[in-house]
């Protein structure tokens, strides 16, 4: 899941008013050689922790239990944040730990609203996850975060199918229940089918919800699944609860395990291309040798082993690193390799000096340079 100017840190918008702009700029060109060696952002920054011209930043105002282990954090963003997010779309948010900032990519849980700036995200804890429990366990409301604005094309287009069909397991709940919400709010719900897969029902995300829309919804069908009592729910048990499958737009999330067999069975029956899947985290197959690596623009080195990912790399030597979704899908965070050579984590694949590497899913195959 910075403080350039990349989707962590957009640019602020332009105003269609240039003659406001130039004297907006002046004035605060004036300011900033007044607050020198400061900004004049880090005053006000003292004033309103969310006002900076520099990064974009949120206020935690809501911490909801959901489950045991998962929490849904309502976020106020402040200034540059751009209402409108598609639902189903991921949003990267940081957060201070132990010093340093800690970045991942989170679905928005909430659905899209005109006039309202505040979004949700809910967070599972992960037992490798060094975020995910912090935010479920370590944060209140009045925490500021930093935030990059939404990205992701595992959405729902407008208008919606006739017929969908909803798999998710797990936290994969997250980016469908912002499809749900919405097509509650909008009152349009078409003919949907949501397999949920949970461990429990009672670690089962949103459950109460859930079955709330699909009892306001007769078009909406809930099929509930619970590994301790029906054991891991297999793809060829949608001929039994869900028999028109094969006539449905999909959309799967949820775990690796899931998702690959969800590719297995739509691609086995020649349907792959109605089979929308998103991924939390990337798989890694292979590893590099790791290496000394040199942030060119920052002057920054740090020593990194085969595993870490040039992007983790870049964070834990203080790098503002640009990033999307984390797993190789969205291209944000591609830079060019300086010196050296970099090797990609999912299938070994090499990349030499003067070539653009993804920062997430790359890491250093012996002493490199990043331009970064």
């Amino acid at each position: 899941m910075p403080e350039t100017t990349t989707a962590a840190d957009p640019v602020p918008a332009r105003t269609t008013r240039p003659l406001a702009g130039l004297v907006g700029g002046l004035v605060r060109g004036v300011a900033d050689r007044m607050a020198t060696p400061l900004r004049s952002d880090d005053y006000l920054g003292l004033l309103d922790p969310l006002w900076s011209a520099r990064s974009l930043r949120g206020r935690i105002v809501e911490v909801v239990p959901e489950t045991e282990d998962a929490v849904t954090l309502v976020i106020e963003p402040g200034r540059g944040w751009t209402p409108g997010h598609r639902p189903g779309q991921y949003v990267g948010i940081g957060v201070q730990v132990e010093g340093r900032w800690v970045w991942r990519s989170y679905s928005i849980t909430s659905p899209p609203q005109r006039g309202r700036h505040r979004i949700s995200i809910t967070v599972k804890a992960m037992p490798e996850g060094r975020l995910s429990g912090h935010l479920v366990r370590g944060v209140g409301p009045g925490t500021v975060v930093r935030l990059a604005l939404p990205q992701g094309g595992f959405v729902l287009p407008d208008p919606p199918p006739a017929k969908v069909l909803f798999w998710t397991g797990g936290s994969g709940v997250t980016p469908v229940m912002a499809m749900l919400r919405t097509l509650d709010r909008r009152g349009t719900m078409p003919d949907v089918v949501h397999v949920v897969s949970a461990p429990s029902r009672d670690r089962c995300i949103f459950g109460d919800e859930l079955r709330d829309l699909a009892a306001a919804h007769p078009g909406l069908r809930l099929v509930e699944r619970y590994d301790d009592v029906d054991g891991v729910f297999d793809p060829a048990g949608l001929d039994e609860v869900c028999a028109d499958w094969r006539e449905r737009e999909v959309w799967a999330c949820g775990p690796a395990p899931l998702l690959a067999a969800a590719e297995a069975h739509w691609a086995a029956a020649g349907l792959a291309d109605r089979l929308h899947v998103e991924r939390f985290a990337v798989e890694r197959s292979a590893t590099a040798e790791g290496g000394r690596v040199t942030f060119a623009r920052s002057g920054r080195t740090v020593d990194a082993d085969g595993a870490t990912s040039l992007l983790e790399a870049g964070e834990r030597a203080g790098v503002p690193m640009p990033f999307g979704c984390r797993m190789g899908t969205c291209h944000t965070c591609v830079i060019p390799l300086a010196e050296g050579r970099a090797r990609d984590l999912r299938n070994g694949n090499e990349y030499h000096a003067d070539q653009g590497v993804q920062t997430c899913i790359t890491a250093a195959a012996g002493d490199c340079t990043v331009d970064a």
